[in-house]
């Protein structure tokens, strides 16, 4: 009788792989994410954002990028920050239990006003709710107008 097929010896021996660590979510389900800079810790928080999350971030990620071309990026607090190089941010993300906040810190001064309030003057907010429709001509001309204002050197 043949013998089954197994593992050999030394295969047996080798450790086995770790799976990929899953990032950790914070309150909210707010991805926990290294503080660094470029586009990459910004993809990893857009690709660890929970369930539909992760398709708005994309969505809102390439409509900036598209907006503002050479947009400088980095995740800080344990969110992504989009900015022009030495001028500062002009817009952040942040998920929610039930929604994604995009925070323009100029926003009192774009037109028209993004419609969340802010108890900071200038801020104001745009909450997207899972399966509503984000008007993308009016994100994308607040993103541009928001990167031609001065940002916030955080």
């Amino acid at each position: 009788m043949a013998k089954a097929p197994g593992k050999s010896k030394a295969a047996k021996l080798a450790p086995a792989k770790p799976a990929p660590a899953r990032p950790v979510l914070l309150s909210g389900g707010n991805p926990q994410i290294a503080k660094a800079y470029g586009d990459a810790p910004v993809q990893a928080y857009i690709a660890a954002m929970p369930g539909w999350k992760s398709d708005v971030g994309h969505r809102l990620d390439a409509l900036i990028v598209g907006a503002v071309p050479g947009v400088y990026k980095a995740v800080k607090w344990n969110s992504p920050f989009y900015g022009i190089e030495g001028e500062g941010w002009f817009l952040s993300l942040h998920c929610f239990t039930r929604y994604v906040k995009v925070a323009f810190f100029r926003g009192m001064s774009l037109e028209p006003i993004p419609p969340g309030g802010s108890r900071q003057k200038d801020v104001r907010y745009l909450d997207i709710h899972e399966g509503e429709e984000i008007d993308e001509a009016r994100f994308a001309n607040w993103v541009k107008q928001a990167s031609k204002l001065p940002g916030e050197k955080m």
